[in-house]
């Protein structure tokens, strides 16, 4: 795989080395080129962590794009064409940070790391 999209979740999980990173996943991240995080991502745990539902990674938040750049990854690119095609998705799914991890997968092509089953049939998902 030449780059692939972490969920925010694989994402956490990768910088954690956490044991639910599927084997599949780990290889995925460690043999792609680039690996990629949505912005939105970083909004999403903000937002998770403001709301006082992920106090583990509270230590984390202030530095979070530090540690994307240490880990070696890149942010996904994020523009209104991917707010838009997120948006006019036909996916019945509501949560506004998988349809922006959805369209961005779909308009960068990328492979999608998540342990999340309802991306199956929308994105190509490695676990």
């Amino acid at each position: 795989m030449t780059a692939i999209l972490l969920d925010t979740h694989s994402w956490v999980w990768s910088l954690a080395d956490d044991q639910r990173l599927s084997g599949q996943a780990r290889t995925a991240i460690a043999e792609a080129g680039t690996v990629l995080v949505s912005p939105a991502s970083f909004f999403e745990i903000a937002q998770t962590v403001r709301l006082g539902k992920w106090p583990e990674m509270e230590p984390f938040v202030a530095d979070l794009i530090a540690l994307l750049d240490r880990q070696g990854g890149r942010p996904a690119p994020f523009d209104p064409a991917i707010c838009l095609a997120a948006g006019l998705l036909r996916w019945p799914h509501r949560d506004p940070f998988d349809r922006l991890l959805a369209a961005t997968a779909m308009h960068a092509n990328l492979p999608l790391v998540s342990a999340d089953r309802v991306f199956d049939g929308v994105v190509t998902r490695v676990w």
